[in-house]
């Protein structure tokens, strides 16, 4: 067991590297530079670090993936930032638009204390407020299969489970017509000339186009 504890930077690193599938695939260094919004070359020095520490296998010019030790560390990070999430959502009010970015700079800070004391008091809580699993204190997540919802077909139902929590203006906009995980909705019609889908969302008639879907899983249900 690694005993250092990651800085923040690898911390952010190994969140990114989680998000992108590193614990089933090497991800590349363009992969996690898109994600984090910095440079390639910055990113291979990154990779290096970790791979000393003995959080990553990196292989130069391909990429990361994750050790068991690695993994476990990159769902501690993972698992304080959606406990933060809900607590501020839930908790404190605020918006779910605004959360992620909020529990971006707090989740470096909380104590494993804490940590314990915020999941106790929101009753261990299965779900972030996008729908994301939690992990476990133990790093076990919850695997689903989920789809996009535009791959509907017409006049079948399913039930919203997660969106994607890194767009404030589409949170507002998913939440204003009613897109949460948890909304039973049905597809109503597929315009693929006109890029647009009709779904039905708590009794109401929503049309949206593909672009404005980009990012709401789905579970299929009868």
């Amino acid at each position: 067991m690694n005993p250092r504890v990651p800085s923040k930077a690898e911390q952010d690193y190994l969140k990114a590297i989680h998000h992108l599938g590193g614990a089933d695939r090497l991800v590349s260094p363009n992969e996690i530079a898109a994600r984090l919004q910095v440079r390639s070359p910055s990113v291979t020095g990154m990779l290096k670090q970790l791979a000393e520490a003995g959080w990553v296998v990196y292989e130069p010019g391909r990429g990361a993936r994750f050790t068991r030790s690695g993994l476990r560390e990159a769902r501690r990070v993972v698992r304080r930032h959606r406990l933060v999430e809900l607590f501020l959502h839930r908790v404190l009010g605020l918006d779910w638009s605004e959360v992620d970015a909020e529990a971006e700079a707090l989740e470096h800070v909380i104590s494993p204390r804490l940590e314990r004391a915020i999941a106790a008091y929101l009753g261990e809580p299965l779900e972030d407020p996008h729908g994301h699993p939690i992990p476990t204190p133990e790093g076990e997540l919850q695997e689903r299969r989920l789809q996009p919802i535009v791959s509907l077909r017409e006049g079948e139902w399913a039930i919203v489970r997660e969106v994607r929590d890194d767009d404030p203006e589409r949170l507002r906009q998913w939440g204003k017509h009613g897109l949460k995980p948890g909304t039973r909705v049905r597809m109503l019609a597929r315009h693929f000339l006109d890029d647009v889908f009709e779904l039905e969302v708590n009794e109401q008639v929503v049309r949206v186009g593909s672009e404005g879907l980009a990012g709401v899983l789905a579970e299929r249900v009868e």
